[in-house]
């Protein structure tokens, strides 16, 4: 089970990563929506806005998201750290229940390019 700092730095590179991203993936990274990420086996969940490309984590919470995000993201700390590092692919683990994505239609239909 990776810790709450190591999931920490993970959103921190992902964060990083969607920044540095271009074409389509970086069109997708563009939008100006809360999010949520519910890390199941530490009970925590990070919260913030995916805006201008970037994650910005405004709060860290015990418990799943008190707030309903625009963009919810759920799943393990070691598949999260595993995800941001590349050794889990996304729409594998996405496939395989491991990690749940929920967003509006349009918003799904954006992300998509991302995966």
């Amino acid at each position: 089970m990776a810790t709450m700092e190591e999931c920490r730095r993970a959103l921190d590179r992902l964060s990083d990563n969607l920044a540095r991203a271009d074409g389509d993936a970086r069109a997708a990274a563009a939008l100006d929506r809360s999010l949520s990420c519910h890390i199941t086996d530490l009970d925590t969940t990070f919260s913030g806005r995916l805006k201008d490309g970037r994650i910005e984590v405004r709060d860290t919470a015990a418990g799943p998201p008190a707030q309903k995000a625009q963009i919810r993201l759920a799943m393990t700390s070691d598949d999260l750290v595993a995800l941001v590092g590349g050794a889990l692919n996304f729409a594998r683990a996405w496939g395989a229940g491991r990690v749940r994505l929920e967003a509006g239609l349009r918003d799904l239909l954006r992300l998509r390019t991302l995966l």
